[in-house]
């Protein structure tokens, strides 16, 4: 075999065996640079077979995503989607196709200063027919869109057979049951996917608990948004599923938890799998049902766990007696942790206090976000020192310390882990790292 550079012209190469000869004979000569490949020519003469084979390098050739979704939907009879067409021709204009990286097609149905026609289940089918040998496309967006279980099975289907899709994100389409169905069985033969966020997407308890059968033995999937399902049970056995899962699954490094109904009893469960589990870095568990007791669960585990990078606890009713329990763990054992939230849990200046003191003592600590709670002069007070101390950084809190009479006082940032999830501003009032602080800590986090 001969493999030519891009630059060279190729030249064709025989090879001639003659029985007579002790040695065959090699010629060359030059062929024209549009020739297939590889090339395979055999000949005859005087007794000779001439075997004659052509490799040449592929040239990088610029795709032309719009042209092939514009020919596929006259081929199928289906009319454009100008929002599709749109996304398609910025892409080509993108000179990251020829890169390694890749691009990431964001066709989100909100975020947009004029309304946009969403992507229907009818223009999904001729989209995944053009994505289907587009390789260097690794990202794919369809967020908020009016896609259906029937769309669900096109994107699974399409996932079941692509190898080079990373993330895909189907964020606020009503999928149901039925469509998460065809996720989990995706997730039995896809080896690619990295990032999966089903957020939002109305997911029964059928279809999670296949979803967390499934992976227990999908090996590449590295953060999944499974938020705000509807469950109709209170015996919570999704979350005993996703905890059995978590003890053998050892590639999951994110995981999103939220509006799940979650109980102390669920997070009891959570958390000894997690004391096996040791891959996990981001945990989240915000607007559950979570008490003080659950917390101590949670800050049991801590004084024990190396993984987890942060634990948001956003919404859930753990009171002082549970930010003590945050505290004690984090104060003298854990040295792991470096963010946690605790937005709107209920807690007061004794507990608040508590807080801003185990920061003073565990310099690994670095990000804590408490707006919503309920602020005395003590818990003003120790917060203000952090920050003007330097040992909390304004971009890491969501509390800005100012005076009133001589009285030290906190304000809100619009600061957190995922402050732009649903909607993002088009004129940003703080910086990215600030508002959604987990992109920086999580790398999975950038497609969730």
């Amino acid at each position: 075999m001969l493999f030519l550079p891009v630059s060279v012209t190729p030249v064709l190469h025989t090879e001639s065996c003659n029985p007579l000869q002790t040695e065959p004979v090699f010629t060359a000569m030059q062929i024209p640079a549009q020739s297939p490949l590889p090339v395979l020519l055999l000949s005859c003469h005087n007794d000779a077979v001439t075997l004659c084979f052509v490799f040449r390098q592929h040239t990088s050739v610029r795709p032309d995503l719009h042209l092939h979704y514009v020919q596929a939907c006259q081929k199928s009879g289906q009319p454009e989607n100008p929002f599709v067409a749109h996304v398609l021709q910025e892409a080509d204009k993108n000179d990251e196709i020829r890169c390694t990286k890749g691009i990431t097609l964001k066709i989100a149905g909100n975020n947009h200063p004029v309304p946009v026609q969403r992507v229907t289940d009818d223009d999904l089918g001729v989209l995944a027919s053009v994505l289907r040998h587009a390789a260097f496309v690794k990202g794919l967006d369809l967020a908020y869109n009016v896609l259906t279980d029937a769309g669900a099975k096109t994107v699974a289907t399409f996932l079941q057979r692509n190898r080079s899709l990373v993330h895909m994100r189907m964020t606020g389409n009503k999928i149901g049951n039925q469509g998460g169905m065809f996720f989990a069985s995706m997730l039995q033969s896809n080896s690619t996917l990295q990032k999966l966020d089903l957020g939002d997407c109305d997911l029964g308890l059928k279809c999670l608990i296949a979803i967390a059968t499934a992976l227990t033995q999908n090996k590449s999937l590295r953060a999944i948004n499974l938020n705000r399902p509807l469950l109709y049970s209170q015996e919570e056995e999704t979350t005993v599923h996703i905890a059995k899962m978590l003890k053998g699954n050892s590639s999951l490094v994110e995981l999103h938890l939220s509006k799940h109904e979650m109980k102390n009893f669920g997070v009891e469960r959570l958390c000894e799998a997690l004391y096996v589990n040791s891959s996990l870095r981001y945990l989240d568990l915000s607007c559950n049902k979570i008490t003080s007791d659950g917390v101590k669960f949670l800050g049991e585990l801590l004084k024990r766990n190396q993984s987890l990078v942060i634990l948001d606890l956003n919404a859930n009713r753990i009171e002082d007696v549970g930010a003590t329990y945050l505290s004690e763990a984090l104060t003298v054992h854990n040295r792991t942790l470096q963010v946690l939230s605790v937005v709107s849990c209920s807690i007061s200046g004794k507990g608040l206090t508590a807080l801003s003191n185990a920061i003073k003592a565990n310099m690994v600590l670095s990000y804590i976000y408490i707006w919503g709670n309920t602020f005395d002069e003590d818990a003003c007070m120790s917060f203000s020192e952090l920050i003007q101390m330097g040992r909390l950084s304004p971009s890491c809190t969501d509390v800005a310390p100012y005076e009133v009479d001589g009285q030290a006082q906190l304000a809100e940032l619009s600061h957190g882990l995922q402050r732009e999830y649903y909607w993002a501003p088009r004129h940003r009032v703080v910086a990215d790292s600030a508002a959604n602080a987990s992109l920086g800590l999580v790398a999975v986090s950038e497609y969730l």
